[in-house]
């Protein structure tokens, strides 16, 4: 046996042979995604784990995704962790470190932030009637489809495990993805539906809150929407244990974990099993491709909405709101929050919107668990 038929023998049985375009597609689409979370640093706790383990799942013969008919300890290592996708622990641990770590005094504070929250969910029902509209989905499909729109990966999960199985992971990628992308996508879709004097516009500093009311709130908020909605208590719940946690005062040791390593180690696993859902041969599909598309809609939409309704409660108060804290409406805690400060403080460098903006952005995170809750209640088995 000669050294060319060696190498030629090990050719054939490599990678290399075995690549399919498909899959040099989505390592082409990792690596831009890559570049915008390392370079551009759009959310790269979040873009870096994702764009990676959509790479590692498109190596050819690497099978770190491949699922054993037999013994789950056989299937490939991503496939073992990501069973903490498929059955919604992942995204409840992570609603225990969101409420761990988010101060829902601006809300609390500011009441008329629930409506801001609430017409910021425009992009749900945009997503599912589209959805619906093409004829490629059922109504249950279309109701998890639709949830992207909240920019809420951990509740688009829950919900298309138990309205859509099957589409679980290209609707998690397009979730977690775009919420990623937040600081690209609404800025343009800001200033452009908004006027450079109503951007200017400088809200004055919030009532302060009491204890007793950020104790009260988490539990009062788990016990009405519960009671009304009990679909969405496994998410509501956790958020506002994690927020307890914080508020108590008597717990600072169990909101530290939840709020740094419990919420970087589960950031890891979700992030990179959810990127590595995104294979190619399943993934460069029309019905997946319809459901990416219609994923970035929603969340165009959803932010439409917010800011339409913050430039009327501007009219109604005779300026005092900023419209801008109306895109924080939806649900990415706080990311979109940081947008809208930034893109204020852009047109006006003494304007801090941060704060006012987080009572939107957490009524959003409240808004699309119960959207969710109302759709799970309507299309569920």
């Amino acid at each position: 046996m000669n050294i060319l038929s060696v190498f030629g023998e090990l050719l054939a049985q490599s990678g290399f042979a075995a690549l399919t375009w498909q899959q040099a597609v989505m390592m082409l689409i990792s690596f831009v995604l890559l570049y915008l979370a390392i370079h551009k640093q759009f959310e790269p706790l979040l873009l870096l784990p994702i764009a990676f383990g959509m790479f590692l799942a498109n190596l050819p013969l690497a099978d770190l995704m491949y699922e054993s008919a037999d013994h789950w300890y056989e299937s490939g290592v991503l496939r073992i962790i990501y069973s903490g996708v498929k059955s919604s622990l992942f995204p409840c641990l992570i609603f225990m470190a969101v409420g761990a770590m988010t101060d829902f005094g601006p809300l609390i504070a500011n009441p008329i932030s629930l409506l801001l929250g609430a017409a910021a969910q425009f992009g749900i029902y945009v997503a599912f009637l589209l959805a619906l509209a093409t004829g490629l989905f059922t109504p249950a499909e279309a109701a998890a489809i639709g949830i992207i729109g909240g920019a809420d990966g951990p509740t688009a999960i829950y919900t298309a495990n138990n309205l859509a199985p099957d589409l679980v992971a290209p609707i998690a990628v397009a979730a977690y993805s775009y919420m990623a992308l937040i600081p690209l996508i609404q800025p343009p879709i800001m200033r452009l539906l908004t006027t450079e004097k109503e951007r200017k516009i400088v809200m004055k500093q919030l009532r302060k809150v009491s204890k007793t009311e950020k104790i009260i709130f988490p539990v009062f908020v788990v016990l009405f929407c519960s009671l009304l909605l009990p679909s969405v208590a496994p998410l509501l719940g956790m958020l506002m244990l994690g927020n307890l946690l914080r508020e108590s005062g008597v717990t600072g040791r169990l909101s530290d974990t939840a709020q740094n390593a419990l919420c970087n180690i589960v950031t890891i696993m979700l992030g990179t099993t959810v990127g590595a859902t995104a294979n190619g041969e399943t993934f460069l599909r029309p019905q997946t491709l319809a459901i990416i598309a219609m994923g970035l809609t929603a969340f165009a939409f959803a932010t439409v909405g917010g800011i339409l309704f913050g430039k009327v409660l501007c009219a109604l108060t005779g300026g005092k709101i900023n419209p801008l804290i109306g895109s924080a409406g939806v649900s990415a805690v706080p990311m979109a929050a940081r947008v809208s400060q930034k893109v204020g403080a852009q047109e006006n460098p003494t304007n801090f919107l941060l704060m006012h903006a987080m009572g939107p952005n957490v009524a959003g995170v409240i808004g699309s668990a119960v959207a969710a809750g109302y759709f799970m209640l309507m299309f569920g088995k």
